[in-house]
Parts: C-alpha cells; sequence; structure tokens
C-alpha cells in the first residue's frame, strides 16, 4: 500500500479525498434526515416557499421545511468538509486568512446549486417517480454530493489548499 500512495499521490490523494468527503457527506444525510423529521414532519413547515433564484413551491419539494433542511444541512457540511479537506486529504499549511475566504466562495456556490437542485429533484423523485419525501430528500443529497465532488476537488487542490511547495 506504501508503494502504490508513493507511486501514485494524486491518485492517492483523490481517494481520501473521497473517503474522508463522506464525513461531510455523513453530516449532510443526518442534518437531512433531523431536518425532515423536524421541520416538514414534526413541524409541518411545508408551505411554498420561493425567494429568487429557490422554488420550493410545488408540493414534492416540502415548502419552506425543505428549504430549511438543506439550508442547514448543506452549511454544516461545508464547515466540516473545510476542516476535514484542510488537515487530513490534503494535508495544506495554507494560511486559514487566504483559504478560508476562498473555499467560502467554493462552498457558497455549492450551497446555491445544493439549495436550488434539490427542489427539482424531490419534486421528481416524489411527482414523477412517486417516492415518498424522505427517499426522494435522500437521492436529493445524493446528486448534491455527487456535483459537488466533481467542481470542489480541483478547485481544493489548485487554488484554495495547494500542497506546500518543496524547497
Amino acid at each position: 500500500m506504501k508503494k502504490f500512495i508513493e507511486n501514485h499521490p494524486d491518485l492517492w490523494q483523490f481517494i481520501m479525498f473521497n473517503l474522508l468527503s463522506n464525513i461531510s457527506t455523513i453530516t449532510r444525510f443526518v442534518l437531512t434526515w433531523i431536518g425532515t423529521a423536524l421541520f416538514v414532519n414534526a413541524l409541518s413547515m411545508t408551505s411554498p416557499f420561493r425567494f429568487l433564484i429557490f422554488d420550493y413551491t410545488s408540493g414534492g419539494s416540502n415548502g419552506i421545511g425543505g428549504f430549511l433542511t438543506f439550508l442547514v444541512a448543506e452549511v454544516m457540511a461545508q464547515v466540516v468538509n473545510f476542516f476535514v479537506q484542510k488537515n487530513w486529504v490534503f494535508k495544506s499549511s495554507a494560511d486559514f486568512g487566504k483559504s478560508a475566504p476562498k473555499y467560502a466562495v467554493l462552498a457558497v456556490l455549492i450551497v446555491v446549486v445544493n439549495l436550488i437542485l434539490p427542489g427539482y429533484v424531490t419534486n421528481f423523485c416524489t411527482g414523477t417517480l412517486g417516492l415518498n419525501a424522505g427517499l426522494a430528500a435522500t437521492i436529493a443529497s445524493v446528486v448534491n454530493t455527487l456535483l459537488a465532488v466533481v467542481v470542489s476537488f480541483p478547485l481544493l487542490k489548485f487554488w484554495i489548499m495547494p500542497a506546500d511547495k518543496k524547497d
């Protein structure tokens, strides 16, 4: 294993990125389930919600409760992910004052996309596919996670948390 890591450091870093991203993914899923149970099921916060680019107006999107669920889940997942990626995957000593604002830009991009997309994905899953709200929310989280990987790995590796320069 050690030889593989030495011979393929970039591949190993991508593997670690994906494996350790599961810490933030687990955070996202758990908070999605808790949020759906709390905001949608217990508090019945299902009134249609639309604000700027966010559209949670269809029955399958869970309204304001769906929006709040994904907002909390995404923000917390991004906070967790910053520290996991910086400290464990990229082992970057990049200045926090420089890397954190860059990561915030990436996180806002990811959070905005991940707040827009679930309304459409859950509506498709509940309306077109006939799935229940919990399963639809889980599928929306999977879609969000895959999109985040494709966008964030290269930006983290080369812009936000570049490897320390060797002397």
